[in-house]
């Protein structure tokens, strides 16, 4: 069916109404990245994360998620300055998206209630709401909706608002696909900023980032502790790490802070290590509850502790690091830990 002039003026009220300014349409199809995100599963750079490739079948062929599906509304959210700050670990250097409460709730709570009302205009049409969290290839259909162009460092890029937004999508059985922007040309031409400032070297080549190489893999997802040939090279970073945006040009205009932020005083990073390494794991989990860093949980927020008091040689909290030695997971990380104080 075709879309009125009208229609589409309604549903651009709806979206302003929600403080959606960066949006975009359009069709369920095949990705036209999925035989490299494939490759890139084949070759076992997604590390221990086996439910990236549990989700091929899905995202290969997205509008089989649902009968009838056949466009996506694409919105995306900037998180700087957060719009729910949560600052919990004042003196832990964390990536920028996880210094407020986890998106994956109030994110999609937002999106759900632009598909309700969406559903009001079509009550005999079905509204989907994904974060990243669904089997979706998100960043290949934002691009095909004009939000941006996949930059080096595999995040989306948007001239005049960088890459410091989350991604969401409401899968539709409506047909928006008459209203898709034209793609936005790749504009990172011959700068090699993200690729030469990873400490990993994680950014194996131009768009291909291997996990098992980077700080956010082995601080986040990974159940697991860092091999200790990359340990030292994870510096302070406590959660994630966002350095591949943050030295991005395109980022530049949308700071609010120095690239090199004043560090916290040393009597705020100390004591949040303490807490982690003495504090219970209920009493971590209270702590970090709704935030991005329950993710990693009381195991991963220890580990990633005791990773910095090695890497910052911190030797004020020895004896909270040795009654971490003879544990059965963290032990050798400990020990690793006391042997650089």
């Amino acid at each position: 069916m075709a879309l009125s002039l009208e229609l589409k003026s309604t549903i651009a009220s709806i979206l302003k109404s929600h403080d959606v300014a960066h949006h975009g349409f359009t069709s369920l199809e095949k990705p036209l990245s999925f035989e490299i995100y494939q490759n890139w599963i084949a070759h076992g750079m997604h590390g221990e994360m086996e439910y990236l490739k549990t989700h091929l079948p899905q995202k290969s062929q997205p509008q089989e998620l649902k009968p009838g599906l056949r466009s996506a509304l694409v919105i995306a959210q900037d998180y700087l300055p957060s719009p729910r700050p949560a600052e919990i670990f004042s003196g832990l250097r964390t990536a920028l998206y996880a210094q407020g409460e986890d998106y994956h709730f109030w994110f999609k709570e937002k999106l759900q209630k632009i598909a309700d009302e969406l559903k009001t205009q079509f009550p005999d049409e079905e509204f989907l709401v994904f974060t990243d969290s669904g089997p979706i290839l998100e960043r290949d259909l934002a691009k095909k909706a004009g939000l941006g162009w996949v930059g080096k460092n595999t995040c989306l890029i948007e001239p005049k608002r960088g890459s410091l937004f989350f991604i969401g999508e409401i899968l539709s059985t409506v047909d928006f696909s008459e209203w898709q922007n034209p793609e936005i040309p790749d504009f990172c031409g011959t700068c090699t900023r993200c690729i030469d400032v990873c400490p990993t070297k994680a950014i194996t080549r131009p768009k291909e980032v291997d996990a098992r190489l980077c700080i956010s893999y082995w601080t986040i997802e990974s159940r697991e502790v860092a091999p200790p040939e990359i340990r030292e090279k994870f510096q302070d970073w406590f959660f994630g790490c966002d350095l591949c945006q943050t030295i991005c040009p395109w980022n530049e205009k949308v700071f609010h802070f120095s690239k090199n932020p004043t560090k916290p005083a040393p009597s705020a990073l100390e004591n949040d290590l303490r807490f982690l390494l003495t504090a219970s794991g209920k009493q971590i989990e209270k702590k970090v509850l709704g935030t991005p860093l329950k993710r990693a949980g009381p195991f991963g927020l220890r580990r990633n502790a005791l990773m910095i008091i090695g890497n910052q040689k911190i030797s004020s909290l020895k004896a909270e690091t040795e009654r971490w030695s003879k544990d059965p997971k963290l032990g050798e990380l400990a020990r690793w830990a006391l042997e650089r104080i």
